[in-house]
């Protein structure tokens, strides 16, 4: 038995986790305690916050999945403010070992283990997740976050963490020039997750407003969800449409770019809309390629409906790397 804390450490919200894995590998995963990365200076004090919640002593072990590229001992967070040296977390906790890896790795890992009744049919072909070839993982939150896995059997996989979500925004439709024409006022570039994560919706809000010829008041992203997915506003109904319209025009580019053979959405607010994005214009869009329509068409894609795959997904990659197999 080996006992480990699990974090996945997003724009928002820092989750922990006391975690174990048995010796016959089974992952067994403690109820999340989740912290506002706003009310904590750094991983160091909300850790602290942590072990003062669990009244114990911590495992001298984790698993830390953090939303930002981990490419070196210094990593910045993409939408937040922490800042985590790699090099010092090990003397900063009071651990002896560690690993950091990206949150949407993690998530990979969690696609990669998940039993088939913890996915969600959405588009393309109802089988099951392939055996072999690459599986593109990607979801919505605070940001944008995207990876893929690659298997090469039932029990032997590897993940590539990715920062797809920074790609360029392409727009289809006259909707989506408004769109893009709003973000290029207040951005020199405009990347992918500045329409398809969850504050993107305000963009698209107020894109829809002045397409009617309204003038409204710049909401919330909290509200307008909220307004939207209940049904309360047509316009934000609206713009909750256009976002899963265009989540489905950024599962399909990066099925095509990854040349994968399924597709799974993640994450707390994939999990949230859940319902609404079968019932949208999310797999019409995500077929839209042109000569490779028919092609995308026979592609699977799923919702992982695991309550928190970032923690399950980094216990994985622990026991991965304990077991020092190329997973």
């Amino acid at each position: 038995m080996t006992d480990l804390v699990a974090l996945d450490i997003g724009g928002t919200h820092a989750r922990f986790a006391l975690a174990s894995i048995g010796a016959d590998g089974a992952i067994t995963l403690g109820e999340p305690e989740t912290l506002k990365t706003s009310d904590f200076a750094s991983l160091q004090t909300a850790w602290e916050e942590f072990e003062r919640r669990c009244g114990c002593a911590l495992p001298r072990a984790a698993s830390i999945a953090i939303a930002g590229p981990v490419t070196g001992e210094k990593v910045q967070m993409t939408n937040n403010s922490w800042v985590i040296h790699t090099g010092a977390i090990d003397d900063q906790l009071g651990l002896d070992e560690a690993i950091v890896l990206n949150d949407f790795a993690a998530v990979a890992h969690a696609v990669a283990r998940a039993h088939e009744d913890e996915f969600l049919h959405l588009s393309g072909p109802d089988v099951p997740l392939p055996c072999t070839g690459t599986i593109s993982v990607l979801g919505p939150g605070t940001g944008l976050g995207v990876a893929y896995l690659r298997r090469d059997g039932p029990n032997r996989y590897h993940v590539q963490a990715t920062e797809g979500s920074h790609i360029d925004f392409a727009p289809i439709d006259p909707i989506d020039d408004a769109i893009l024409l709003r973000l290029r006022k207040r951005h020199r570039r405009v990347s992918v997750e500045r329409v398809v994560s969850g504050p993107g919706i305000v963009d698209i809000h107020q894109a829809l407003a002045t397409l009617e010829g309204r003038q409204l008041p710049e909401g919330d992203d909290k509200t307008i969800w909220e307004l939207g997915l209940s049904g309360k506003d047509s316009l934000a109904a609206a713009a909750v449409e256009r976002f899963c319209m265009s989540l489905g025009t950024a599962a399909g580019d990066y099925a095509l770019a990854h040349g994968s053979g399924a597709v799974v959405i993640a994450g707390g607010l994939g999990l949230r809309i859940r319902d609404t994005l079968a019932a949208s214009g999310f797999a019409e869009r995500f077929r839209f390629k042109g000569r490779y329509e028919q092609m995308m068409a026979g592609i699977p894609v799923k919702l992982i409906t695991h309550p928190q795959p970032g923690l399950f997904g980094a216990v994985a990659a622990f026991q991965s790397q304990m077991k020092g197999q190329d997973k």
